[in-house]
């Protein structure tokens, strides 16, 4: 059983590692120029709304089964998988919505305001929140099961 565990933290890292170095063959995202570039002074790509909103739900999805994997992985909780899926993916609803705005509003709210809006949309960054409250909780329910 141990095995399999391992079978499938490595196929989540390893997923995760893809979709990263993927994304811009598999992704449509004008905006990875822009923001690699560093540069606030220069001009915003010109995109189509639905392209973008239809390949950063493609990317959330594959963010989101890999950290799934990772998640079952280490914690051999399939409750806890799900808890995890949907804290992903409320973070992802309200990330979203607020960098849709920044583009809109063409950076106005701040360029790095956006860029870290951005990173959330694009990256799986709260599994790195999700993985240690997860451990801290299982720390928990044996440390109560001994008393």
């Amino acid at each position: 059983m141990k095995v399999l565990n391992w079978i499938l933290i490595i196929s989540g890292i390893c997923g995760l590692i893809g979709v990263r170095g993927l994304e811009e063959s598999l992704f449509y995202d004008p905006f990875l120029g822009y923001f690699h570039e560093a540069n606030k002074n220069i001009e915003i790509p010109s995109f189509e709304w639905g392209k973008l909103i239809l390949g950063h739900l493609f990317r959330f999805a594959l963010n989101l089964f890999f950290s799934c994997l990772i998640i079952q992985g280490i914690f051999k909780n399939k409750q806890w998988t799900m808890q995890g899926a949907v804290m992903m993916m409320i973070v992802f609803a309200i990330a979203l919505p607020i960098y849709f705005y920044c583009i809109y509003d063409q950076f106005g709210i701040g360029y790095l305001f956006s860029f870290y809006m951005r990173r959330f949309v694009i990256q799986p960054l709260i599994i790195l929140l999700i993985i240690p409250m997860f451990y801290y909780r299982k720390q928990m329910m044996i440390k109560n099961k001994k008393n």
